[in-house]
């Protein structure tokens, strides 16, 4: 029988919980994920809808960190209220697009009713690599995270299904995570342009 040491726990959880695919990471595990983030030496940064209400015909935009992050989906748009972002069409795909590619993208994923309820879904999220993770969520708290250890990741899609052939279902977020710059990696960098500003004076 083959156990995990303390000092091994988390790289066996890692073998356990993740799926690898061209480079990339999928895992249902935030903490698992948030180590990779670490590990490369960045940070989460973290969007949580909280500023957006009501109905958004076109595109939703925010920033986190060093990057911009545009949300759509078609035909008819998206919705926004008590800190999650969706559908406004049943089953349409909920796209989000950077404007610089990240190395890692996860997200509270679920899915709801029209009047915003969860309700369980099969949920499919897709990286730009293709990279594809296909799961069972029962609730807001589920968690699915993408981190590429080769190149940048430029997007994630979520389509939703529902087990019940009747059933509207739309594709839901609550919290967007995306690797940032670590603090003291930005500082640097900020300061590399400074002292080089200063040569060319």
């Amino acid at each position: 029988m083959h156990s995990c040491s303390l000092l091994g726990a988390v790289a066996c959880a890692s073998l356990l919980g993740t799926m690898a695919h061209a480079g990339v990471v999928v895992t249902p595990s935030q903490l698992l994920w948030n180590q990779r983030v670490t590990s490369g030496g960045q940070s989460v940064g973290t969007e949580t809808f909280n500023s957006y209400v009501g109905y958004y015909a076109d595109t939703v935009t925010g920033v986190v960190g060093d990057v911009t992050w545009t949300a759509s989906a078609s035909p008819s748009g998206l919705f926004a209220s008590d800190g999650s972002l969706r559908t406004n069409d049943a089953f349409a795909t909920l796209t989000f697009s950077f404007s610089k590619g990240v190395r890692g993208v996860a997200g509270n994923i679920f899915g709801t009713d029209a009047l915003g309820n969860v309700v369980p879904s099969i949920i499919d999220a897709k990286v730009s690599q293709g990279t594809a993770y296909e799961g069972f969520v029962t609730g807001p708290g589920e968690f699915i995270g993408f981190y590429s250890s080769t190149a940048n990741i430029t997007s994630l899609s979520i389509t939703v299904a529902s087990f019940d052939p009747g059933a509207s279902v739309f594709a839901s977020i609550d919290n967007l995570y995306l690797t940032v710059p670590s603090p003291g990696a930005a500082a640097l960098v900020a300061l590399a342009g400074v002292l080089a500003k200063r040569r060319r004076v």
